[in-house]
């Protein structure tokens, strides 16, 4: 029977930095390259170019920083609500794109900053779900402070990772928990502090995650 995982402090928070960095290594670095090939090259079409990925990428770094900051960050002072309005701006900044559209149906409400960080970090792994991209539909559990989340996503070849329910609940799967783990394993830390209990399953042709 499998134990229950536990991390010092240091190395949560040594992996949730890592966790940023790894989203904003490629945005920063675009706009890196970029600045070079605008250095490098006079040609007007190749700078124009080179503009135009600066400036996609900055976006997107902005973008990143700002769900971050809410899905992993203090976002205030403790006791702190968050708007979920705010929410929802953030994870349309930081998920939708091309391939993937987020439908937010939440009411616009202050909620525990927990239950938020909650919120964004399912969204996250339900995101994961659909790596070709598709559909997240996010839907309300009941209402008020106490209100819980379904979030649905559809897309082709929808899965669930196996590594990720085990890590939610928090169980010794025999490996010790690293930077590509610590964000599931983060989930299932946020559920059990707002007294939430986190499914995921699959139904019909896509991955369903509740938080009540």
């Amino acid at each position: 029977m499998s134990g229950t995982v536990t991390l010092d402090s240091l190395d949560l928070a040594a992996l949730l930095c890592s966790r940023v960095c790894h989203d904003l290594i490629s945005p920063v670095g675009a706009v890196v390259n970029g600045i070079e090939v605008m250095e490098d090259d006079s040609d007007a079409e190749t700078r124009s170019f080179a503009l135009d990925l600066i400036k996609k990428s900055a976006r997107q770094a902005s973008a990143r920083l700002q769900f971050c900051r809410l899905a992993f960050g203090a976002a205030g002072s403790a006791g702190a609500a968050i708007d979920l309005g705010d929410a929802e701006s953030v994870s349309r900044g930081m998920l939708e794109d091309d391939k993937t559209k987020l439908r937010w149906n939440l009411p616009r409400v202050l909620m525990p900053k927990n239950r938020v960080k909650l919120l964004l970090n399912l969204l996250v792994l339900t995101g994961q779900t659909i790596p070709r991209g598709g559909t997240l539909t996010v839907d309300p559990l009941g209402e008020g402070e106490t209100m819980g989340f379904r979030i649905t996503g559809q897309g082709l070849n929808a899965r669930i990772p196996q590594a990720v329910p085990g890590l939610v609940a928090g169980e010794d799967a025999g490996h010790p928990v690293d930077a590509h783990a610590i964000q599931p394993f983060y989930t299932g830390l946020l559920a059990r502090n707002c007294g939430m209990s986190v499914t995921l399953a699959l139904e019909g042709d896509g991955v369903v995650a509740t938080a009540r």
